[in-house]
């Protein structure tokens, strides 16, 4: 898989630089090691926040505080590590749009001895995002010990997707594009490296969601046991 310098050197690649760089974190001491060491954080972090990217993605059990606003029952640290907050769960809930559903909810009936989907539930909880007077984040919601599913910041570029790899170097392109070319041939080549960036991002993200698509059963209870 690439490494941080595998990918700045084919986001200078595509610009047509023909130099190389050994090291970004210390930059080696060329300007283009500097514009990388500058612009790559920058690049990885924003591409990142852009789409809720599988390898990027995680669960966790919050931890509760108390709540001190009359709408919402319950409060909850948000994770260290979080990026992007994607959706507040019950702590049974298996993926986004689907749970178990308990005897009394399906009035008796079973699939094959086993209780019936809620296809087509949708199960994410209403919550707001605040700062407290600590400065931390705090998740307010309705839900009792409720589970987070949110994204992190992964900078282990052995985790990336191929698509991703190839969208962020162009990405990192558009940004180096202006300090390596100058003037108005640089802000031109930075916009046709923005444009190549945004064809490769679309197709990074339809792969990464075909990965993961869930597609529940709807399963009517009269017609279970057929």
């Amino acid at each position: 898989m690439a490494s941080e310098v595998d990918i700045c050197n084919l986001a200078l690649g595509h610009l047509g630089d023909n130099a190389t760089v050994a090291s970004i974190s210390p930059p080696e001491g060329s300007a283009q090691a500097e514009h990388c060491s500058r612009f790559y954080p920058i690049a990885r972090d924003s591409l990142l926040e852009m789409h809720n990217w599988a390898f990027a993605m995680r669960r966790a059990n919050l931890a509760l505080l108390t709540s001190n606003w009359p709408e919402w029952l319950y409060a909850y640290a948000v994770p260290a590590d979080a990026v992007t907050i994607i959706s507040v769960l019950p702590p049974d809930a298996q993926n986004d749009y689907s749970t178990y559903l308990s005897p009394a909810d399906t009035m008796g009936y079973y699939a094959n001895n086993a209780p019936i989907t809620a296809a087509g539930r949708y199960v994410p909880q209403p919550f707001n995002l605040e700062i407290g007077d600590d400065g931390n984040e705090i998740i307010y919601t309705n839900q009792e010990n409720a589970m987070l599913r949110y994204t992190t910041l992964i900078t282990d570029t052995t985790k990336y997707t191929p698509l991703f790899t190839l969208t962020l170097s162009y990405h990192l392109a558009s940004m180096l594009a202006g300090p390596i070319i100058k003037g108005e041939v640089g802000a031109a080549e930075a916009k046709r490296m923005a444009g190549i960036m945004m064809l490769y991002l679309g197709q990074a993200r339809a792969s990464d969601s075909n990965q993961r698509e869930s597609k529940p059963q709807h399963i009517v209870p009269w017609t279970s046991g057929r």
